[in-house]
């Protein structure tokens, strides 16, 4: 892993990596094939004049990231000081009362792509848990530097980490999780806006919430949320129906596939001291549900959908950038007129306007009209590097429907 490789950068590239282009692809790049994971490289023009160094590592965007625009060693001081920097910069998180889990590690947005921690706990008064993904066997060969470089820094209760270097960017089960520090009896109790959540580390891929919907969250609770009816689809553990109903809702309707949507949806409300019987919890495929509604003539006065970008069920099959029109047609239906839509993707390769323009001519076709109320990209602790628009992916559009 120490020794250094030299690669020649593509002649038509060579300006954007001087920019800071950060992503390392066979595209931009000269022989990448036959090169190990974890490998350092040194990223050259034509003359071998040094431009970038990074580190090889595929995984489901490219083969790799550069790491800086000078020639120095990637070692422990280095992770040190990128790990200092972004501890800095969100300093006021953790000095917040009214949230104590958030993004402390943001990829490449904070100069080393593939890799993200993020911070949980049960108050900001004391030492909390960490969680850092992998999101390539290349930047997983420098876990001992990575985790050594935030050993050093922050008061800690525990590390976690998960895996997500399979080519697709899944969760690689290792049946342990556990990294370092003290082992924690989960769920710990997190504050988000002074809302509660159940935070899960030791199981499986997901912890109980997604925190980059953190402002969107509080933006349904005290705008949209008062005695209106709410369907929150592809609802995971619930966390927008949790943010409705404490800010007035009539009631919420939780809709997803998964099995454990349900258990999972009644305890975060539990902890925010609702009772999940006035709510509805509904464990269905969520086009099912549709069909449903509209055979009964249901409308609700706020759809949230925020879907994954590729699903797959046993009838049906979506994706984001073929479907999400036909998605939206779906949720027109169901949407009493002067009704909100909360429209939202993750889906880095879709840009805002073609976004806009699926909203467009989903009401189009559907022979309605809206207007935009509120726009949400990623908040302040998901830090986007400049040199890589691709970073920015959340897309969170507020539409009212006035026909």
């Amino acid at each position: 892993m120490n020794k250094t490789i030299n690669l020649q950068i593509k002649p038509n590239f060579i300006e954007q990596y001087k920019k800071g282009y950060p992503l390392i692809t066979p595209e931009y790049i000269f022989d990448l094939e036959d090169i190990d994971d974890g490998t350092i490289v040194n990223l050259v023009d034509n003359k071998k004049r040094f431009i970038s160094k990074g580190y090889l590592g595929r995984q489901n965007k490219g083969y790799g990231w550069v790491l800086s625009l000078k020639d120095e060693q990637i070692d422990t001081d280095f992770f040190k000081i990128k790990i200092k920097e972004a501890l800095d910069y969100r300093d006021d998180f953790f000095k917040s009362s009214d949230t104590t889990a958030f993004r402390v590690f943001n990829s490449q947005g904070d100069g080393i792509g593939g890799l993200t921690i993020d911070y949980f706990s049960e108050s900001n008064n004391q030492a909390g848990c960490y969680m850092i993904t992998w999101y390539s066997n290349g930047i997983y060969k420098f876990k001992k530097q990575i985790v050594d470089a935030l050993e050093a820094q922050v008061n800690y209760k525990a590390i976690y980490q998960k895996k997500r270097f399979d080519t697709k960017g899944q969760y690689i089960d290792d049946k342990d999780d556990f990294v370092s520090g003290e082992r924690v009896d989960f769920p710990i109790q997190i504050k988000e806006n002074g809302v509660h959540f159940a935070i899960y580390l030791d199981d499986g891929p997901m912890t109980g919430i997604f925190l980059d919907q953190k402002v969107v969250r509080k933006t349904i609770m005290t705008k949209y949320s008062k005695g209106k009816t709410i369907l929150n689809t592809f609802s995971y553990t619930g966390a927008f129906s949790v943010y409705a109903a404490l800010g007035g809702a009539l009631k919420t309707t939780s809709v997803d596939l998964a099995n454990r949507s349900f258990e999972k949806t009644a305890e975060q409300f539990k902890i925010n001291n609702i009772d999940p019987s006035t709510q509805d919890i509904i464990v269905e495929d969520v086009f099912h549900y549709f069909k449903y509604a509209v055979k009964k003539n249901m409308l609700f006065d706020m759809v949230v959908v925020d879907p994954p970008s590729f699903a797959r069920s046993k009838k049906n099959t979506f994706s984001v950038s073929k479907d999400y029109t036909k998605l939206l047609k779906e949720i027109i239906q169901i949407t009493k007129k002067g009704g909100m839509i909360v429209a939202s993707t993750n889906y880095a390769n879709l840009n805002m306007k073609r976004f806009r323009d699926f909203i467009d001519k989903a009401f189009k076709e559907s022979n309605s009209k809206y207007i935009i109320e509120d726009v949400y990209a990623l908040p302040k602790d998901f830090k986007v590097s400049k040199s890589f628009l691709e970073s920015d992916y959340l897309k969170v559009i507020f539409i009212k429907k006035i026909k």
